[in-house]
């Protein structure tokens, strides 16, 4: 094209000429932009090398593990190399996308409102529970089996020690604040590490380490995803039976969010890619009975309390 338009340039005369090459500089004016602003915008293809971000819900160890075999699905269907990145807490995945280290990340509900905060990033999939055969799954105040607390109301009543998860977390972290909060605590939304009348409130950074901390004992009680302590009382992390759930709370699924500059044709191969998967082995892996659509207006439950509750801003 660019060689096209000097040719203009040097073979017409007169004003004639002035106005075809006028022309033709317009042209390739525009058309330059067009392409620069399909790459900014995000019109491209799917990139070679597609980054995969994941928060560590359960061991970041674990966690990289358990996503190999969705790795390898997601490489397959889309025909690019895939790159998983885990990274140690839930405040480093909003970090890799606000840099774009990464393209896709999962996120809890409470980071993606963080990060939609920060930066740009647009919702893609969720998974339907199987608990709950919908998109919400469910957080949950535990306690020991052996405590005489019945509700959260108990919990507060008696100022007990309260384990949370990862401070981003949102079944471990923003709903048992709703829970406690309902139940009359004054959780501060300034300091989340006082939630007066509770003696004492710890962040251990992950479910796994909430329920031990509870069964240990050195936590009354806990904020956990129901699912995450079904599943590892089936791995015997935890014996059956010895937590006992007081309070629940419904919540709206993980976002598989995109970052910014990973346009539309690319964000809907993405979309396909998981509402086609139906390998129960991976679905299972995954935590999923199928995978739906999301939007941005599905988390506004969660932005409401998370501003209410001082979590809006990503924590470390």
């Amino acid at each position: 094209m660019t060689i096209f338009l000097i040719y203009i340039w040097q073979g017409a005369a007169g004003m004639a000429g002035r106005r075809l090459a006028a022309l033709g500089a317009a042209i390739l004016i525009a058309l330059t932009n067009g392409c620069q602003s399909g790459t900014e915008n995000g019109t491209d293809a799917i990139p070679d090398t597609l980054r995969v971000g994941v928060i560590p819900n359960i061991s970041p160890e674990k966690q990289r593990a358990q996503y190999k075999p969705f790795s390898k699905y997601l490489s397959e269907r889309l025909g690019v190399r895939v790159e998983l990145f885990v990274a140690t807490d839930y405040a480093g995945v909003v970090t890799a996308l606000i840099s774009k280290k990464v393209d896709v990340a999962y996120l809890g509900g409470l980071t993606y409102v963080q990060a939609a905060q920060q930066t740009k990033v647009s919702p893609l999939v969720t998974e339907v529970d199987h608990e709950t055969g919908t998109s919400e799954y469910l957080s949950a105040i535990v306690v020991k089996s052996t405590s005489s607390f019945t509700s959260a109301k108990d919990v507060v009543a008696a100022r007990g020690r309260f384990a949370f998860g990862d401070p981003s977390s949102t079944s471990g972290s923003l709903y048992p604040r709703v829970m406690l909060s309902q139940a009359g605590a004054k959780c501060n939304a300034r300091d989340i590490s006082r939630c007066p009348p509770l003696s004492k409130v710890a962040f251990t950074g992950g479910h796994d380490a909430t329920a031990q901390a509870v069964y240990k004992g050195s936590a009354d009680a806990g904020g956990i995803e129901l699912r995450i302590l079904h599943r590892l009382e089936r791995q015997g992390s935890v014996p059956g039976g010895a937590l006992r759930v007081v309070e629940t709370h419904k919540v709206m699924g993980y976002p598989w969010v995109a970052r910014e500059g990973l346009g539309a044709a690319a964000r809907e191969k993405i979309v396909r890619a998981f509402t086609a998967i139906t390998e129960p082995a991976l679905l299972d892996l995954m935590r999923a009975k199928r995978y739906v659509p999301v939007s941005a207006a599905d988390y506004a439950d969660i932005r409401d309390h998370a501003a209410d509750l001082g979590l809006l801003t990503a924590s470390g």
